[in-house]
């Protein structure tokens, strides 16, 4: 089967592992420090604080950023569920803002909407989660000069999105945001097997990040609390932190797959512009890019047009599938899910988002995707809808 995604690695990449597994460091050595400089560095932010998930990164960032119990965090329904549960995790309120119909990612329309509408009600935000949705960004400038009149802060989730870049400018610099959250899972632009990281321009929140990502414990002698001169104290716990701290086998492979995340995403775009015009004569819709931007690319999704196919979104998924051809659904909205359906959420919440469900596929892409095997996907798609 041809996976809708793959992670590349190289020899060096795994030299760079073994190297780790050679010295003295396992984890809390010299290589988490030099990946997160190397990441910093690249996307031009002050500070990187990497974890062992992108979904540990959103929980640090939201407590970092204050968000506790009474608080309610905005996030966009088409995304990972971990883009809405961070703001569970601490104790607050989540809801959705419903999606644009040509990027997919949240609708600056429908966030002043809805600011506008709580405004007089106390119901604002204490933060908004954009999520640039398969690599593409957001319009972050219209959101952030919405934070500066009704006062909430920003989390971009970047999952999807390193490497990318918003009106010439890399994602993760904090133009526009108090912090940028990066994932490492296999599938994603780089790899570091299993990690994330958070990036802000902002001395306190990377130092509160930190701390949370290592059980709260400081050695930083002047955030301790005075002891008596004759007892030992190494460290202190200060705060109620986690265990999300990186290994230096996660860094290895993460620091070596930075030296090709722009071959990576350059190879995405190609790849991309293929399938653009391999699909063009299909009754699909293929990813509008705004031309400002530059997306990483993560995913190439399609949207049927149904009423041209005669065959259902299910048809369609399923004969794929048993062509070999491993495509997938990013994402079923995130109120639509038990859990959150539980809470209160109910199917049409986010009318543009369920238009989206019901049409939208993923297809393959991944850097060692070749020419046959895109030609592979598309024949069996024309198959699937009976072209």
């Amino acid at each position: 089967m041809i996976p809708y995604g793959r992670q590349t690695i190289s020899d060096a990449d795994i030299e760079a592992v073994v190297e780790v597994l050679r010295s003295d460091f396992l984890t809390q050595g010299p290589v988490v420090p030099a990946f997160e400089q190397a990441v910093a560095d690249y996307c031009g932010a002050q500070y990187a604080v990497a974890v062992n998930s992108a979904t540990s990164a959103l929980h640090v960032a939201c407590l970092a950023l204050g968000v506790k119990a009474g608080d309610v965090v905005w996030t966009s329904p088409i995304t990972f569920v971990a883009s809405a549960n961070c703001a569970l995790y601490c104790g607050a309120r989540v809801d959705f803002v419903d999606i644009d119909a040509d990027t997919y990612n949240l609708s600056v329309a429908c966030l002043a909407e809805k600011l506008a509408c709580v405004e007089t009600s106390g119901g604002l935000p204490k933060v908004v989660i954009v999520v640039h949705l398969a690599g593409q960004p957001c319009e972050m400038a219209a959101i952030h000069a919405l934070s500066q009149r009704y006062g909430f802060n920003i989390i971009e989730d970047a999952s999807h999105a390193i490497g990318a870049k918003y009106r010439g400018e890399v994602i993760g610099n904090g133009r526009y945001s108090d912090i940028t959250i990066f994932s490492f899972h296999p599938v994603k632009i780089i790899t570091s097997g299993e990690g994330g990281m958070a990036l802000t321009n902002d001395a306190q929140l990377a130092k509160r990040m930190r701390l949370l990502r290592t059980h709260g414990i400081t050695s930083d002698v002047a955030d301790m609390t005075p002891r008596p001169a004759q007892e030992l104290w190494f460290y202190q716990q200060i705060t109620l932190g986690f265990n999300y701290r990186m290994t230096d086998i996660h860094a290895a492979l993460g620091l070596s797959q930075m030296q090709r995340l722009d071959a990576f995403v350059s190879k995405r775009q190609g790849l991309a512009k293929q399938y653009d015009d391999l699909l063009s004569d299909l009754p699909i819709v293929t990813p509008w890019q705004h031309a400002d931007n530059y997306s990483a690319f993560h995913l190439y999704i399609i949207r049927l047009k149904l009423d041209e196919i005669g065959q259902s979104q299910r048809h369609v998924f399923e004969a794929l599938r048993a062509d070999d051809i491993g495509v997938n659904l990013h994402y079923i909205p995130v109120y639509r899910q038990p859990y959150y359906r539980d809470l209160g959420f109910e199917p049409g919440y986010c009318p543009e988002a369920e238009r989206y469900y019901s049409q939208a596929i993923s297809l393959p892409l991944f850097p060692a995707l070749t020419l046959a095997e895109q030609n592979q996907v598309v024949t069996a798609l024309r198959r699937a809808i009976d072209l």
